[in-house]
């Protein structure tokens, strides 16, 4: 009995199977189908088109003609300097950046930084593509800025800003070549306005902070304002061990550019002006009360420079050693509280109104000595040591 079941049992598993496997096939197919009944392929799409002529909010107009304004201004900056390899070979190695154009005659604005390295080979790249030899004309490390030259013809300059009195949260677009992407623009604000140390160990008083998206190629480009104005050149950003943009970006205040231009074009350096002094001491009112002090702001002197400006026009420097902390200080000598009609509080005061004046011209300084307030011209120097 047991070996009779035993096959029909065999039987009856495979004629399953055999049931299961046809139906569940044909039901797949079925149902395959049914769900490709709605597919169609027509002859013509029927597309919903925008209705009327594209308009822009007034924000993207803005950004619109920025952009417009700025671009043909731009230039991408190439270099080309010569490295040697283990076994003395020369190695060609090519660096970008960016840069604009300032005037009608071909000169470019752009960093040291970019053209640093005496290189063999400069081109300018403009925007409408067209390339040109460039030759190095003037060089400012102190500020990270470099002027080169192009022949070409009906050069847009571009239009110089004032970056004296920018706030925080005011909106700036960066237009560059980063990463070798020409004509990029981005955009941001204002963060801060702060003084800051490059790699090199170049320190830019008032560096512009923007958070507009700043990458390796934007060396050298303009920032721009809302109206298209230049207010800075961007020149560097804080990436934190990352090559691209983390957010904070900085730019050379244009007016520190300005300032120095046209020593720039006619000298191929930068005759810095200044007041002859060594040295200068910030005053914050808990050092003046400290060392009773008339005000309690502006710039102690430590020391005059012999045969300088200010030694010429009597200024003070100090006289007593005292100690700042860990720091040796002077104290005893001239307080500066103003040059000009511009008040100093600190050591970027100072600078900037250094800015605004050549060498040979003759200031107005006023001086604290002791509690006596004086007003003494004081005739600029060409900058060689000190401030």
């Amino acid at each position: 009995m047991r070996k009779m079941l035993r096959p029909f049992l065999l039987g009856v598993l495979l004629a399953t199977g055999f049931f299961y496997l046809t139906t569940h096939h044909r039901a797949a197919s079925a149902g395959s189908d049914v769900d490709n009944v709605w597919i169609s392929r027509p002859d013509r799409l029927e597309l919903t088109q925008a209705a009327g002529p594209v308009t822009y909010d007034p924000e993207e107009q803005v950004n619109i003609e920025v952009y417009k304004r700025g671009l043909p201004s731009v230039v991408n900056v190439t270099s080309t300097t010569v490295a040697f390899d283990f076994f003395y070979g020369a190695v060609p190695q090519e660096g970008q950046g960016s840069g604009f154009i300032i005037d009608k005659q071909g000169h470019i604005l752009t960093n040291f930084h970019v053209v640093q390295g005496n290189p063999q080979k400069l081109e300018i790249t403009l925007s409408n593509r067209k390339k040109y030899p460039a030759k190095v004309i003037g060089l400012d490390r102190s500020h990270d800025l470099a002027v080169v030259q192009i022949n070409a013809p009906d050069l847009v300059p571009a239009v110089m800003g004032d970056s004296h009195g920018l706030v925080v949260g005011q909106k700036v677009f960066a237009i560059g070549n980063p990463f070798g992407l020409s004509g990029t623009m981005t955009r941001g604000i204002i963060s801060s306005i702060r003084a800051i140390v490059e790699p090199d160990g170049t320190k830019i008083d008032e560096a512009i902070q923007t958070d507009a998206a700043i990458n390796p190629g934007n060396s050298g480009g303009p920032l721009l304002n809302s109206r298209g104005e230049v207010i800075g050149i961007n020149t560097m950003i804080a990436s934190n061990g990352a090559a691209q943009s983390a957010g904070i970006g900085f730019a050379v205040p244009i007016n520190a550019a300005k300032a120095v231009l046209n020593d720039l074009v006619q000298y191929g350096e930068v005759r810095r002006p200044s007041l002859g002094i060594r040295g200068g001491l910030p005053i914050t009112p808990e050092l003046a009360e400290q060392m009773g002090l008339a005000a309690d702001y502006g710039v102690l002197i430590q020391a005059v420079i012999p045969g300088r400006g200010a030694d010429k026009a009597g200024l003070k420097g100090g006289n007593e050693r005292a100690y700042l902390g860990n720091t040796p200080i002077m104290i005893g000598g001239d307080l500066i509280v103003a040059i000009g009609d511009e008040q100093i509080a600190d050591l970027q005061d100072l600078s900037h109104a250094m800015n605004a004046h050549k060498a040979g011209e003759t200031v107005r300084v006023t001086i604290y000595r002791a509690k006596r307030k004086m007003v003494v011209p004081v005739q600029l120097d060409e900058a060689r040591q000190g401030a």
